[in-house]
C-alpha cells in the first residue's frame, strides 16, 4: 500500500507539471480525431466488403478483406496512439528539463523521432494481435497464462517512448532499454499503473451517480446524463493519458540519471523508484 500512495502523491506532482502547459492535453484529443479520421472510412470499406450470408440472407459474415481492414485499423490506431505519446512524452520532457513546450514543439520533436516511433508502434499492435488471437483460441488456463504474458510484455515495454523520445533510440533498442531499466522497478512501475488505474477510476465514480440521477428522470434526464457522462469520462481519460506521459518521463529520467527532475525535486521519487 505504501508504494500505491507513492503513486498518488507522484500523480498530483505530475499534475502540477502538467499545470504550467495545459495545452498539452490538447494532445489527447487531438489522437482521437484523428484515429476517428482514420476509422470513419474503414467503416465504410469494411462494411463495403462485407459478404453476405446463403440463401439472400442478411446477415454478414468476415471476408478476407475485412479481414485486412481490421488488421490496417489496427496498425494504424497503433501508430496514431504511439506517435500522440511520444509527443506528450517530447512535452512533458521539454517541461521536465526546465523547457517552455507548446503543442508544436511536441509534435515537431515527435516527427523528429518518427523513424524509432512508427516501427514500435507495429511491433507492439503486432504482438498485441497475436496476443489477442491466441488468446481466443485458448482454454481458461491458456488464457490466463496469455494474460500474464501480456502483462509482462506492458511492464517490459513502459518506458520504450520515452527511450526513443529523449535518447533517439530505435524501436528495438527502446525496447532493450526498457526491459534493462524495469528490472530493478518493476514493482514500483506496476504500483504506478494500478494506483492510475485506482485513480481514473475514482474520478468517474462521481459521474456515474449523476447519470443514474439523471436517467432516472427518462426522456431529457436520460439524454443529459448521457452527454455529461460521455463528455466526462472523455475528460478523464484525456488527463490520465497526459499524467501518465508525466509519469513515464520523470521515471525514465530518475531511472537513466538517478537524479529526480524538476518538479519533482523533495519528493518520495527516490523512494518509489528505488534501484534493487
Amino acid at each position: 500500500m505504501g508504494r500505491i500512495r507513492n503513486t498518488f502523491e507522484l500523480a498530483k506532482l505530475s499534475w502540477g507539471v502538467l499545470k504550467s502547459d495545459r495545452e498539452l492535453l490538447t494532445l489527447p484529443v487531438l489522437s482521437f480525431l484523428v484515429s476517428a479520421a482514420l476509422l470513419i472510412p474503414l467503416v465504410f470499406v469494411a462494411l463495403a466488403t462485407a459478404s453476405t450470408g446463403s440463401g439472400g440472407s442478411e446477415e454478414t459474415t468476415a471476408s478476407p478483406a475485412m479481414a485486412i481492414v481490421a488488421i490496417v485499423a489496427a496498425l494504424g490506431l497503433s501508430v496514431i496512439s504511439v506517435f500522440f505519446n511520444g509527443a506528450l512524452v517530447a512535452g512533458a520532457h521539454e517541461r521536465l528539463t526546465g523547457g517552455d513546450p507548446t503543442v508544436g514543439s511536441a509534435i515537431r520533436k515527435a516527427f523528429s523521432r518518427i523513424a524509432g516511433l512508427v516501427p514500435w508502434a507495429i511491433l507492439t499492435a503486432t504482438v498485441g494481435l497475436i496476443l489477442r488471437a491466441l488468446r481466443d483460441r485458448a482454454g481458461w488456463a491458456g488464457q490466463f497464462v496469455i494474460n500474464m504474458i501480456g502483462i509482462a510484455w506492458e511492464l517490459a515495454t513502459f518506458l520504450v517512448v520515452p527511450a526513443i523520445i529523449i535518447d533517439d533510440k530505435g524501436a528495438w533498442d527502446g525496447v532493450k532499454a526498457s526491459g534493462s531499466l524495469l528490472k530493478s522497478t518493476w514493482g514500483e512501475n506496476l504500483a504506478a499503473r494500478v494506483g492510475f488505474g485506482l485513480l481514473g477510476f475514482v474520478a468517474i465514480l462521481p459521474v456515474i451517480l449523476v447519470v443514474a440521477v439523471l436517467g432516472s428522470l427518462g426522456g431529457a434526464g436520460l439524454i443529459l446524463g448521457i452527454v455529461v457522462g460521455v463528455a466526462w469520462v472523455g475528460l478523464v481519460v484525456v488527463v490520465m493519458t497526459a499524467l501518465n506521459a508525466v509519469f513515464q518521463t520523470a521515471l525514465y529520467l530518475y531511472a537513466t540519471s538517478g537524479m529526480a527532475p524538476s518538479g519533482f525535486e523533495g519528493s518520495s521519487i527516490g523512494e518509489s523508484f528505488s534501484r534493487r
